[in-house]
Order: C-alpha cells, then sequence, then structure tokens
C-alpha cells in the first residue's frame, strides 16, 4: 500500500476516534456519539472543498487585480 494512502487512512481513523470520544463524553450515547463521528468528517470534507474554492477564487483575484 502506497504511504499517502496508508496516511490518509490512519488520519482517517484518528480522526474518526477523536470525534467519536468527544461527542461520547459530551452525550453519553454510543448512537448520538457514532451519528455524530460519521457526519462531521463528512461535512467537513465539503467545508474543505469549498474553503479551497474560496482561496482559488482570491487568488485569480489577486492576480487580475481585482477588488
Amino acid at each position: 500500500m502506497p504511504t499517502d494512502i496508508a496516511k490518509t487512512l490512519t488520519y482517517l481513523i484518528l480522526h474518526l476516534t477523536i470525534g467519536f470520544s468527544v461527542a461520547y463524553a459530551l452525550t453519553g450515547s454510543l448512537a448520538l456519539a457514532g451519528g455524530i463521528a460519521i457526519i462531521e468528517p463528512c461535512i467537513n470534507a465539503v467545508a474543505f472543498f469549498l474553503h479551497e474554492k474560496a482561496w482559488q477564487r482570491a487568488g485569480i483575484r489577486q492576480r487580475l487585480h481585482i477588488a
């Protein structure tokens, strides 16, 4: 397995574990913590995509000297 894929998978496991642990500590519910641990990374992925698009647009505007 290539290193970048292995690192991505181990980071995903770490992220899910932390998300689940924090949600469980706050709610005391396994079901709710599991739902949060699954949904939160999906929302973050969409937010990251939109964030990258905003930075790309800002870079284009800066290169064109548009305010």
